[in-house]
């Protein structure tokens, strides 16, 4: 799970002068989707200055086995940190950044992009998206390969939704190519990328008992050709976010 719901916010930030508090929040889910039934642990954070801001997620998959096939310890981890620089927020190219990210999953590859980000808002600021694009590297030692690497992705976020305050509808869409191999036959020949898309719907419960921290909703992880899945899939989970 890739989760990237606040770096428009922090682009938001950096381009306008705005002060923002950094953030660090802590989601957990339970993903019912086929074949999963267990809970993941996202710990997500941003952070600004005055060179620019730094977004990083790490995940948890608890869904390690036993012989009695119940989940008993964590099975993976995998991480995302980017690093956008931006040294002219007051000037017209203020909403375009420069992009470095590394992006790694325990025990099967790593990867490194750079490229482009590019900030656009409504009025208010609670309406907020991110156009990035980026060159993509692969794990040669994982056999990753592309015939055109690069990545789009496109990032919103949108606050009090419909109106109803504390209401939150986040998330993201990667695409990239990639010759992707998955679970087919030898000979079979591999799929040309990857999408991946985790839309996010939050509600801040917490504010009708003195806990504004407190966020209750869910996300839907919708992909094509992800993680060794061979055509389109989509995966419901219900969460709860604490925000530090």
């Amino acid at each position: 799970m890739s989760k990237k719901t606040i770096i428009a916010v922090a682009v938001a930030t950096l381009a306008f002068g705005q002060l923002a508090q950094a953030q660090t929040n802590l989601q957990t889910f339970y993903d019912f989707g086929k074949n999963r039934g267990h809970f993941t642990t996202t710990l997500e954070g941003f952070y600004n200055d005055n060179w620019g801001n730094t977004f990083f997620f790490i995940d948890y998959d608890y869904n390690k086995k036993d012989a009695d096939n119940k989940n008993y310890a964590p099975s993976g981890s995998y991480m995302e940190i980017a690093r956008c620089l931006n040294f002219w927020g007051k000037t017209a190219l203020a909403p375009l950044s420069l992009q470095v990210e590394y992006n790694g999953l325990v025990d099967v590859n790593q990867n490194f992009l750079f490229g482009v980000d590019y900030f656009v808002h409504s009025n208010d600021f609670k309406n907020t998206f991110n156009f990035k694009l980026l060159y993509k590297t692969f794990s040669k030692q994982a056999g990753a390969s592309s015939d055109l690497p690069l990545q789009f992705t496109f990032v919103w976020g949108m606050q009090d939704l419909f109106g109803v305050e504390g209401l939150r509808f986040s998330g993201f869409v990667d695409v990239w190519g990639e010759n992707v191999v998955n679970f087919k036959e030898a000979g079979d020949k591999p799929q040309k990328f990857v999408v991946i898309s985790e839309p996010q719907i939050w509600y801040n419960v917490g504010k009708f008992f003195g806990c504004p921290n407190l966020n209750i909703g869910g996300e839907v992880e919708l992909s094509v050709n992800f993680a060794g899945y061979d055509g389109f899939y989509a995966r419901p989970c219900i969460g709860t976010k604490w925000v530090f």
